[in-house]
């Protein structure tokens, strides 16, 4: 009795000796779990910068837009509107706009837009460049994306592969010591189960940040198409009343 009464407290002060710090598991970790860890780390800190430069840029868009949006229908000429944007737009609505007003006076110099037989050819051509406007600028929008969705999908697995290589790892250590006590289990498993908190941790907010920022990105491009079949029928209506 008096042994095992020992040998508990001797196995207590031993696994309390251990330092089970992140910093220490990492250091003890084999170098697989460490390549896991680094890894997990690495995307972590990645995801967040996406989320971060995703929303500030949504945010700064959405306040472009609407500026831009109370110029439009102030009922000022479009002329003059383009000509203070230039052809520099700062953000995909005005980039559609220039688009679209470079097809107009184009065709205006060639005398398109006053002929009823070219009028539905050049309608489709002012669409249809909008719409690769948009489409090109929502591309360049949505970068980085498909890292935050990869990230969400993959990350716990990756940390999965890294708490089951720590336990093979504490099993290895029970074969080779012939020791089943918590001092010689307690490492592994704890650095098998520190990568598998680093893979929820990249995993959970870059799932949540996908989500809302793909709605975000939806709403966003469904302003861009309301605003470019808006602007085809005042084009389209400019068209008539020059017959």
């Amino acid at each position: 009795m008096e042994n095992s009464v020992i040998e508990t407290v001797t196995l207590g002060e031993s696994v309390a000796a251990l330092d089970f710090s992140v910093w220490a598991l990492f250091l003890r970790a084999d170098v697989i779990v460490k390549a896991v860890i680094v890894i997990l780390l690495i995307a972590s800190v990645w995801c967040w910068a996406i989320i971060i430069e995703k929303v500030l840029w949504l945010r700064r868009l959405n306040a472009w837009a609407t500026a831009f949006e109370t110029s439009f229908w102030s009922g000022g000429s479009l002329d003059d509107l383009f000509d203070r944007i230039g052809t520099q737009p700062r953000d995909p609505m005005t980039a559609t706009f220039v688009a679209a007003m470079q097809e107009w006076r184009r065709s205006v110099v060639k005398g398109q837009a006053s002929s009823s037989d070219l009028r539905g050819v050049l309608e489709q051509r002012i669409d249809r460049v909008m719409h690769i406007t948009v489409a090109r600028e929502m591309e360049r929008v949505e970068r980085y994306m498909t890292f935050l969705a990869s990230t969400g999908a993959t990350a716990p697995f990756i940390g999965l592969f890294g708490t089951v290589w720590g336990i093979m790892n504490s099993f290895q250590a029970i074969a080779l010591t012939k020791n089943t006590s918590l001092a010689v289990v307690a490492p592994g498993i704890a650095e098998a189960l520190f990568a598998t908190a680093l893979g929820l941790l990249a995993a959970i907010p870059a799932v949540i940040a996908y989500n809302k920022l793909s709605k975000d990105l939806d709403r966003y491009a469904g302003r861009l198409e309301t605003f470019a079949s808006e602007f085809a029928a005042i084009l389209s209506r400019q068209m008539e009343e020059r017959d």
